[in-house]
């Protein structure tokens, strides 16, 4: 199994630097933290008083993976989850919040079994993705990838502004797309074909 650090660290490097694009609602990111989560903290790290965009440039890869580890994995009970499955719940997480348990809970009910779908990984959820882990233990993480993917393509027919994310310029699979992909096998890849079709209508 690969280390929780390892996992950070290469979300990290997937995130890469400072960005501050008007289109992203989390607003100025550095390796992938946001400036919501850094005022949250309170890390004033040029200290003026203030988090600014300033503190967000000046975040390092360490710090990075450290909040990652600290307030992604351990305070959400990543941990708790089969291994199957913590990283790209882990990486998600990362990328969505809460909306990363929501998405492996409605396909936990999907699976037939009983769990809330409210974001949080209590004994319930726990309990039922080991069980589900068991059932289909050499499918779990492609479904999960799946259902990732899934939620991506949906978020940008709601929101015209996120397509970028998720279909390049000319067309291809875009970074939400690829990056879910990471963690599917890749028989369950979508050829370029199936991509465009899916996003066809977006025009």
């Amino acid at each position: 199994m690969i280390s929780v650090r390892d996992i950070a660290e290469a979300i990290v490097a997937r995130e890469g630097g400072y960005v501050n694009d008007p289109d992203d609602p989390g607003g100025a990111t550095n390796h992938g933290v946001t400036i919501g989560t850094m005022r949250r903290l309170g890390m004033d790290l040029t200290g003026d008083g203030r988090v600014t965009t300033e503190d967000v440039r000046a975040l390092s890869r360490g710090d990075a993976v450290d909040i990652f580890i600290r307030h992604y994995f351990v305070d959400p009970g990543i941990a708790r989850l089969p291994e199957a499955l913590q990283p790209s719940v882990f990486d998600m997480y990362v990328n969505a919040g809460s909306n990363a348990v929501r998405i492996l809970q409605k396909l936990l009910c999907k699976m037939g079994l009983s769990v809330a779908v409210d974001g949080v990984i209590g004994p319930q959820t726990a309990a039922a993705a080991e069980t589900a882990a068991r059932k289909a233990p050499d499918h779990i993480a492609d479904a999960y990838g799946i259902e990732r993917r899934n939620y991506y393509y949906s978020l940008a027919d709601r929101r015209s502004a996120s397509r970028k994310y998720a279909r390049r310029r000319d067309g291809g699979k875009g970074g939400w797309i690829t990056r879910a992909e990471e963690f599917i096998s890749p028989k369950y890849h979508l050829s370029e074909a199936e991509h465009r079709a899916r996003v066809a209508k977006w025009g």
